[in-house]
């Protein structure tokens, strides 16, 4: 029997004038996500010049990507850039061999596991803000993204990145220019020989500390995610270099872009900071971290939820269709790139009451309890949901904590605005004046 589907909803010639007047009033193509789940639906087709991805949003469409029909979507697109930076990284495989390098790299990062990395990630927050000097105004994009790699490199490698953090600087801000979002996405062939030479630097890099480990086994731990993966004897130190790579790149920089847009919503409300700062000098004082002090920062807890809602850090899933796949009255044809917009999901109205208003509060027990699972997705969901969720979310409340202990901030009234990169980070920069405490 053939079933007639209905044809996928796009932008006819007057909603799509009110979709491009939205997009150019808040000049972003998120807005013109927000603009086409307004006007056409949750399910919708876009239809630009080369690139006409359909867009899922909603809990239940989340639910069929991500859960009851997420073996019809495939991750891997061969044409991508992030494929092709990543070779056979975690992220872009499918199947038995995305189970293997999971089952691998799961021990080192769940959140049984966490716990123990705090002390770490306490230290090398202040590698960083110890630098800071009493009145200076700092830039928390590049500050966040310091902490990010010395806290990713050293908990997970076993390695300390801050006598190579200068010389591999800007070749790893290029290869995230080198899979942010751009021209390669219509013209997936065209020549980018302007990357090359920061990929080499950077795999340079990670198959020094691959061969290093192996050839010292008292560096590093055997149970932290380098050691894991040497241990294995499938894994090449080609197949190594991929998961490191994955980790590095999109690990370090979800977690930038948090703790950049963190500073800006406490920045930006003054009664959210005292009240954060309050919880933080009851909870722990004067004290280092430590991994009791986590689960009483429950308002802390609250804020860096709410800000995954306002502004995910990666805002939107990427997909590739494996077969014709039906959802609801609509068929998605195979091979089609099917997207599922976190960042419109997370300030639909009909899931969230003033979506655009940050209220930390949301996110209390009994209020959150109430929601539809799939309506919060900062990290996906089901089996495949985001490896680093658990680590992300213990390394901002010890950051948070470091900070505010041991300085005040005076937050500039500089205007930013979320900008599609890699991930959704805050431009042109957040910038802070700091104050020791006494």
């Amino acid at each position: 029997m053939t079933t007639d589907y209905k044809p996928i909803p796009t932008a006819g010639s007057e909603t799509g004038l009110d979709v491009l007047k939205d997009m150019l009033r808040a000049r972003s193509f998120l807005a013109a996500l927000r603009s086409m789940h307004t006007n056409v639906g949750a399910l919708f087709k876009v239809t630009l010049p080369g690139f006409q991805p359909i867009v899922l949003v909603g809990p239940e469409n989340n639910r069929k990507m991500l859960v009851s029909q997420r073996d019809q979507f495939d991750w891997r697109t061969e044409s991508d850039a992030v494929t092709g930076l990543l070779r056979r990284g975690v992220l872009v495989v499918d199947g038995d061999e995305h189970d293997l390098y999971r089952d691998l790299m799961n021990p080192a990062l769940v959140r049984r596991a966490v716990p123990q990395h705090v002390p770490a990630m306490s230290a090398e927050t202040d590698r960083v803000i110890t630098q800071w000097r009493d009145g200076q105004t700092v830039d928390m994009l590049v500050e966040m993204r310091k902490v990010a790699l010395l806290i990713l490199m050293r908990t997970l490698y076993g390695v300390d990145f801050m006598p190579d953090m200068e010389r591999l600087w800007k070749p790893i801000l290029k290869l995230l220019k080198y899979i942010s979002p751009g021209l390669w996405i219509v013209w997936p062939t065209m020549p980018r020989p302007q990357y090359r030479r920061a990929i080499k630097t950077v795999d340079d890099y990670l198959y020094r500390i691959i061969r290093e480990r192996r050839n010292n086994s008292q560096m590093g731990s055997a149970d932290d995610l380098l050691g894991r993966l040497i241990a294995h004897p499938a894994m090449t130190d080609d197949l190594i270099r991929d998961q490191l790579l994955t980790m590095m790149i999109a690990g370090h920089d979800t977690s930038t872009a948090l703790m950049a847009w963190i500073w800006v919503m406490l920045g930006t409300h003054p009664d959210t900071l005292m009240q954060v700062q309050t919880e933080i000098d009851t909870v722990i004082g004067t004290d280092q971290p430590a991994e009791e002090h986590m689960h009483p920062l429950s308002y802390c807890d609250q804020v860096i939820k709410e800000t995954l809602r306002m502004y995910p850090p990666i805002h939107i899933g990427n997909r590739r269709a494996n077969t014709d796949i039906p959802i609801d009255a609509y068929q998605i044809p195979e091979q089609s790139r099917v997207m599922y917009s976190i960042y419109t999901t997370h300030r639909d109205p009909e899931q969230w009451e003033n979506p655009d208003k940050f209220e930390p509060e949301r996110f209390c027990p009994h209020i959150r309890e109430k929601r539809p699972a799939l309506a919060y997705v900062p990290f996906g969901g089901g089996p495949r949901n985001c490896i680093g969720a658990a680590f992300s979310q213990i390394e901002a409340k010890v950051i948070m904590a470091r900070v505010l202990q041991q300085f005040e901030l005076e937050p500039l009234q500089n205007k930013v605005h979320p900008h599609m990169g890699a991930t959704l980070e805050p431009r042109p920069g957040v910038k802070i004046r700091v104050h020791k405490r006494s």
